[in-house]
């Protein structure tokens, strides 16, 4: 399985690796080196009467994803990250010192999209788009397996339907 995840990585290296994209895929991946953009977002909503409960339902999916991927998983596996392997890359960003599985910025990103979507806002739509562009400058930067990026959109998923659970029972 790692071979092929290698490959995959591999891949992207060699065939689309470019100027334009060496620039972009950092800033973009920047965006949620913290869950920066989806804080900013939950923060938004919560200022506003009208969307605030959207706001409280993507609050609360950002903290379930803390708790599960940041506090639990990510101890409990201790994944490496591919760079490691391919020490004569030169990596367009840090690298991570935490562990790879599953990866952070995918999930706290799909918590958001699922949250978004289960609070019935609109927002959803644009959250996904910017989700996948985050969760494949992960691939791209050479700094999350493939199967990371995998496992931090279910567990987005996971965590973004369980906020709108906890939400719609209050």
């Amino acid at each position: 399985m790692r071979e092929m995840e290698l490959a995959v990585l591999d891949w992207i290296q060699a065939y689309m690796r470019c100027e334009a994209l060496d620039v972009l895929m950092p800033f973009i991946s920047r965006l949620s080196d913290h869950g920066e953009i989806w804080i900013l977002t939950a923060a938004a909503l919560l200022l506003s009467r009208r969307w605030r409960n959207q706001g409280k339902t993507l609050a609360c999916g950002l903290v379930l994803d803390l708790a599960a991927c940041n506090l639990l998983l990510k101890p409990l596996i201790g994944r490496g990250r591919p760079f490691l392997l391919r020490p004569e890359l030169v990596l367009l960003v840090h690298p991570p010192g935490d562990a790879s599985f599953p990866s952070g910025h995918t999930a706290a990103s799909f918590a958001a999209v699922f949250a978004l979507r289960a609070s019935g806002s609109c927002l959803w739509i644009p959250a996904c788009v910017l989700a996948s562009a985050i969760a494949f400058s992960r691939l791209y930067l050479y700094v999350h397996w493939p199967t990371d990026i995998l496992g931090g959109i279910l567990l987005g998923a996971c965590v973004g339907w369980a906020a709108g659970k906890v939400s719609q029972n209050r």
